[in-house]
């Protein structure tokens, strides 16, 4: 198959827009070339329309995180979380994210697998105490698997998110997780992270949550554990704080 000026074009188009919207620092766009611009060529097939990079032009995470829901305290900190779903890469989920009248974080929303497959908020922060030795997290769910998410803060690829996998029980009102930072897995994106990574914790200056098609470890969510087409989520974050050694 002959690509014609046009498609070539639009691709171009999507790569570049891929690269300002993630905010990819120009030594790590090199890495993004080879693992996102075939697969974007690849659904620019399958589809054979113009609609995943409408979509991207028109997703406006500064104007997300403007609109940033205040909720949660954590190390005296008012947290404003915003949210970051799949339409920065012209997916179609949508995160509609709430303070509850109790306190709580009410991350919800509905997941399309058509084009994309996550949603996520977060939030931005001063930064973890050097003697960080985990993370409490207290919430309930639906029965889907989520992830924690601490990095800091560039949302590129040229530094790691550090993951980790919220098990659900619809049948428990209140669970409780402790997520040693030493079990977070890195990930660098669509490609892997190199191994000896070692998380940084003076480094962390955001949190997150997200549901998403691939676990922590980059193996898929099971549809048990995720859904599948289109179909609605909704997780409860009652507190997160940190635990500290003495």
């Amino acid at each position: 198959m002959t690509c014609g000026r046009n498609t070539l074009v639009l691709l171009f188009l999507y790569y570049i827009l891929a690269i300002e919207k993630l905010g990819l620092s120009s030594s790590s766009s090199s890495l993004f070339v080879s693992s996102t611009l075939g697969r974007c060529w690849t659904a620019f097939k399958q589809h054979n329309q113009m609609g995943n990079i409408v979509r991207m032009m028109k997703y406006d995470k500064s104007a997300n995180e403007k609109s940033a829901i205040a909720a949660l305290n954590f190390l005296d900190q008012d947290l404003s979380w915003f949210r970051l779903d799949d339409g920065v890469m012209g997916g179609q989920s949508l995160t509609d994210h709430q303070k509850s009248e109790d306190g709580s974080l009410d991350f919800c929303g509905t997941i399309n697998t058509s084009g994309g497959g996550f949603c996520s908020i977060r939030a931005d922060f001063q930064g973890l105490p050097e003697n960080t030795t985990a993370i409490r997290i207290r919430y309930s769910g639906d029965g889907k698997t989520y992830k924690f998410l601490l990095s800091d803060g560039t949302r590129g690829f040229s530094t790691p998110s550090w993951q980790h996998d919220i098990v659900t029980d619809p049948s428990k009102k209140n669970q409780t997780t402790d997520i040693a930072l030493k079990d977070l897995k890195a990930s660098m994106g669509p490609r892997r992270a190199p191994s000896g990574m070692e998380l940084d914790a003076s480094s962390i200056k955001e949190v997150g949550v997200m549901l998403s098609l691939k676990l922590s470890n980059g193996e898929p969510n099971p549809i048990e554990t995720f859904g599948s087409g289109i179909f609605p989520f909704s997780l409860k974050i009652h507190s997160i704080e940190p635990i500290t050694s003495k």
